[in-house]
């Protein structure tokens, strides 16, 4: 969420930012409750200051033993007056609210402006794999292996579902326990198991509702969410708490299943692993001094490479334009691993920096050491990494001609030392 008041001070900037994401979005109206909102609030000071010196003016006659029904009267009128205004502002302050919810975060003045097809690569990784053979699809190599049913997966639950068996399962799980011990051992992150069910103040928090509430799965007896990612619980763990300064920067890290009902939608990437409605994720969260959060993006991009790094898998690192951006982010680099069956390169890793975005919404604020003011935290997260599509990169990099699939040297010590799925 943005201030009101930086809105108001820098109404160009955020139209500009606004019209940059290719959004049509009137700020008319805000501006409008924003300006009735303030007047209402210097009369409702007004008020009070006069309901102050009525009632000296009371205990003065009170006191002086003189007649004060007069006064008295005035005081009950003036106290009506007071609530019905009260009442007038909750409403305009609900109603600004609303509207502020639905404003984007701010582009950072470093990324491209435009479409996707400005999107930046900053740095490619790994040499693309010569094959001697036609390269098969993860669909085709995980079918012949019997690892994933995705026949079966529909037949349970509906279209884009996935069902891993034998080393299919064991490879997914591997992963997730290799991605935690990476970022626990070696990039200091705390491990988080949070809940999978999320409420409608968390959602709200990091930005998916009430703009993304028809992609998520709702329980509607409850009015719960499941999580679309880690970010969602995990960002939450500060709502309305006050951190010290000098306990930052916090680094956690979380493993949860991800659910999300928009998975190959229009028609797009509804084969295999590449958009499923429920998927694996290992999520990077940091809370963080507003001084240092885009020195923090940096570090969270590398721990993120890492990961495929010490998979060997060849990736890109990009960096996305204003109109690809995510509604909550302010900057983001896309991790892609190359897939040469499918011949994609394939997003794995989105990692963000939302400044105080995220903050506002969620209400995590941290007390300065120097002076003790608040001020909110920034905060930022990326995919550590996200695993359907890790998997995908895997069985097509990997692959032999005979159709098994070499296990990166990485894993093995998660598969009692296998080297090979046939």
């Amino acid at each position: 969420m943005l201030d009101i008041k930086f809105i108001r001070e820098n109404l160009d900037v955020v139209r500009q930012s606004i019209n940059d994401r290719g959004l049509d979005l009137e700020l008319d109206n805000l501006l409008k409750i924003d300006e009735s909102r303030r007047k209402n609030l210097i009369k409702l000071e007004e008020l009070r200051a006069r309901q102050n010196r009525a009632n000296d003016e009371i205990s003065k006659l009170l006191k002086e033993k003189k007649d004060a029904k007069k006064a008295i009267l005035d005081m009950k009128e003036l106290s009506r007056d007071i609530d019905e205004l009260e009442d007038n502002l909750q409403g305009l302050q609900a109603e600004l609210n609303k509207l502020l919810l639905v404003i984007p975060n701010i582009p950072h003045t470093s990324i491209p402006r435009g479409d996707s097809s400005y999107n930046k690569i900053v740095r490619t990784w790994g040499e693309l794999r010569k094959f001697s053979f036609n390269p098969a699809t993860h669909i085709e190599l995980a079918q012949n292996l019997d690892i994933i049913d995705f026949s079966r997966a529909a037949k349970i639950a509906g279209s884009n579902f996935v069902l891993y068996k034998g080393w299919g399962a064991r490879l997914e799980r591997a992963l997730i326990n290799f991605m935690l011990d990476l970022h626990t051992q070696q990039h200091t992150y705390k491990e988080i198991f949070p809940p999978f069910l999320v409420n409608r103040a968390s959602m709200t928090g990091t930005g998916q509702l009430p703009k993304l509430e028809d992609d998520m799965y709702r329980l509607k007896d409850d009015d719960l969410f499941l999580v679309p990612t880690a970010e969602v619980p995990v960002t939450n763990i500060f709502r309305d708490e006050v951190l010290e300064e000098k306990d930052l920067p916090i680094y956690y890290t979380a493993y949860t299943a991800c659910f999300r009902r928009e998975a190959g939608s229009y028609g797009k990437d509804t084969k295999g692993l590449i958009r499923v409605h429920q998927f694996d994720k290992v999520e990077l969260v940091k809370f963080c001094h507003p001084d240092v959060s885009y020195e923090e993006l940096e570090k969270l991009v590398a721990d993120a490479e890492d990961v495929l790094k010490a998979l060997e898998l060849p990736y890109r690192v990009v960096m996305l334009s204003t109109k690809d951006l995510s509604f909550a982010a302010s900057k983001c680099y896309d991790l892609e691993a190359y897939a040469p069956g499918i011949d994609k390169w394939l997003e794995v890793s989105s990692c963000s920096n939302f400044e105080s975005f995220q903050a506002r919404r969620a209400n995590i604020k941290f007390r300065k050491k120097e002076n003790k003011k608040l001020d909110f935290v920034h905060t930022l997260n990326g995919s550590g990494v996200a695993l359907a599509r890790t998997v995908i990169a895997i069985l097509e990099n990997y692959q032999n001609s005979d159709g098994t699939i070499t296990i990166p040297q990485a894993l093995r010590p998660y598969l009692n030392g296998q080297d090979r799925i046939s």
